[in-house]
């Protein structure tokens, strides 16, 4: 290590202003800071001294997402095996693509009861996705910090870890290129570059591809990463997630049965193909996260143990996450009781809102971003309630967008400005007539 120290010092000259690579010094700070800390300190009694600086802030929260990634990989390759296993046994031959090559050289079986199989194949389909990410959202992160001469932020390495897990396995990889690069450009290096962005780069770089792709975003045929063919030209595997399925309940399933939530359970099948596996969407299932969706936000256990890590080290806001939950418990059971003789989505249970969908992963990853957030301690709940309510509103008022999260904290970004503003102003107020003589 000491020589790999001496050997940044020896480039320095190099890259500091005068030098031969000036221009690419963004280049060389990032890799110094991000081996080592910085060398310069703040000194004097003047200065607040903090010993969690922005690189550190940042990892923290890539460990925290750590649950969430393995979880990705492993439910990834459990679903596509889960799939082609049954559908093998029904007479249908998988398609040969490169996944499938990679799976096979890997010398692993179709098993959906192996922890192994089903974490190399999950593996086959995010290391891709999230390798592009990092690559093109990176290449524009750079080229803005040598434009601009500032470093190159430690930021990106969240954005670009949370923008694969929002995404189906199966997303074209040149659709998360441009995907990630108008996160990068448009919702942050445009406003200042971080710190300065007042919406969430990686949900702004998410609800792009919804409205511009969505085709490969959203419907029942991206949610599961398994191609077949056979004799009936069978190219795809139908996996509708738990709020797709609710959604499409039409008033006359309801009729039939006593809640939209035993409609869902009575229409598994009839969403899958002829032969394909019985799926079944429980609650403890959604908990768990063995269901389809998002590659990263279908595991609530994983998000939670995510939230523990955020909390106990100061980064995540519990206020914010709490408000979250409390909007979305309270509009979700006022929906609940009221009802619906026509719209399904009113009779989802409170509960069950929490386990579907990506609101765990929102609630904990997303809402709490120190920067498109709330900074006031009042406002954070105020911010976290609008984001909870406007969810369940999204969901339950609009079944077009059957996921809710996405659009509510991007329009609680928008919001906490405004927020922090009335909070601040009461505050004011409070303490002049206090003090007033």
């Amino acid at each position: 290590m000491k020589f790999l120290r001496n050997t940044l010092d020896k480039m320095h000259p190099l890259f500091d202003k005068g030098g031969k690579f000036e221009k690419l010094y963004p280049l060389y700070e990032a890799a110094d800071t991000f081996l080592y800390t910085p060398g310069q300190v703040a000194r004097g009694s003047t200065h607040v001294r903090d010993s969690l600086d922005l690189k550190r802030m940042m990892s923290m929260v890539v460990v925290a997402l750590i649950p969430c990634v393995f979880m990705a990989m492993w439910n990834t390759g459990y679903q596509a095996n889960l799939t082609i296993d049954a559908l093998t046994a029904a007479g249908l031959e998988p398609a040969f693509d490169w996944h499938q090559s990679v799976h096979e050289m890997l010398g692993r079986g179709h098993d959906p009861s192996s922890f192994l199989d089903n974490l190399l194949y999950g593996a086959v389909f995010f290391v891709p996705v999230y390798v592009v990410c990092m690559a093109a959202g990176g290449t524009c992160e750079v080229i803005f910090s040598i434009i601009r001469g500032h470093e190159v932020n430690e930021g990106f390495l969240v954005t670009g870890l949370l923008f694969p897990l929002t995404l189906p396995p199966d997303i074209p990889l040149w659709q998360v290129a441009i995907g990630i690069m108008f996160g990068v450009v448009i919702g942050k290096e445009i406003f200042g570059g971080t710190g300065r962005n007042f919406l969430n780069p990686a949900l702004t770089a998410r609800a792009f591809l919804y409205f511009a792709h969505a085709g490969q975003i959203s419907g029942d045929q991206v949610w599961t990463a398994a191609k077949i063919t056979g004799e009936n030209g069978v190219d795809g595997y139908s996996g509708a997630t738990a709020l797709g399925q609710l959604a499409a309940v039409k008033p006359a399933d309801m009729a039939v049965f006593n809640s939209p939530m035993e409609s869902l359970q009575s229409i598994q099948t009839t969403v899958s193909l002829a032969g394909g596996p019985e799926s079944s969407i429980s609650w403890w299932s959604s908990f768990l996260g063995t269901i389809p969706g998002s590659m990263g936000e279908t595991s609530v256990l994983a998000c939670l143990i995510g939230a523990a890590i955020l909390i106990f080290t100061g980064i995540g806001s519990w206020r914010i996450m709490a408000g979250v939950c409390i909007g979305g418990l309270a509009f979700s059971s006022l929906l609940y009781i009221v009802g619906s003789e026509t719209n399904p989505m009113f009779g989802i249970p409170p509960w069950w809102h929490f386990v579907i969908g990506g609101f765990a992963f929102g609630t904990v990853f997303m809402a709490t971003d120190p920067v498109s957030a709330s900074m006031t301690e009042t406002g954070k709940w105020f911010y976290g309630g609008l984001i909870g309510a406007m969810t369940i509103l999204v969901r339950a008022i609009n079944p077009a967008f059957p996921e809710g999260i996405m659009l509510a904290i991007l329009f609680g970004n928008v919001f906490a400005p405004l927020i922090d503003y009335f909070v601040v102003q009461a505050n004011v107020k409070r303490r002049a007539a206090r003090y007033a003589t």
